[in-house]
């Protein structure tokens, strides 16, 4: 019995030039390669995206819904982002990854609470 499966695919002429560009470059041997490639890449987002929402969103859902004082609402999230904005306007920006660490350890200490 076969293990794959024929099939006839339609493509915006870009996506029908990058596949044969891939190809043609020598990265892929065959245009079925390019589109199998890029579906196991689609798959894998998926799973990423399925494990984000299992492992980070429900449970921060779950501890709003059982301590909704910890949200922010939407008036607020608005001001400080307008403040962030202006602050970036005024050349007052922060790194990055400063950024991220202190965020990384504010929630870390709010989940230990």
């Amino acid at each position: 019995m076969r293990s794959t499966q024929q099939f006839s695919v339609t493509l915006p002429l870009e996506m029908a030039q990058m596949v044969k560009a891939k190809v043609l470059s020598g990265e892929y041997a065959s245009e079925s390669e390019v589109i199998r490639d890029g579906l196991r890449a689609l798959l894998a987002r998926d799973r990423a995206v399925e494990n984000w929402l299992r492992q980070e969103v429900v449970p921060a859902y779950d501890r709003m819904k059982a301590d909704p004082s910890r949200g922010r609402s939407a008036a607020d999230v608005r001001t400080d982002i307008a403040a962030g904005l202006a602050s970036l306007r005024a050349g007052k920006g922060e790194d990055g990854d400063a950024v991220f660490d202190r965020l990384e350890a504010e929630i870390d200490a709010d989940e230990r609470c």
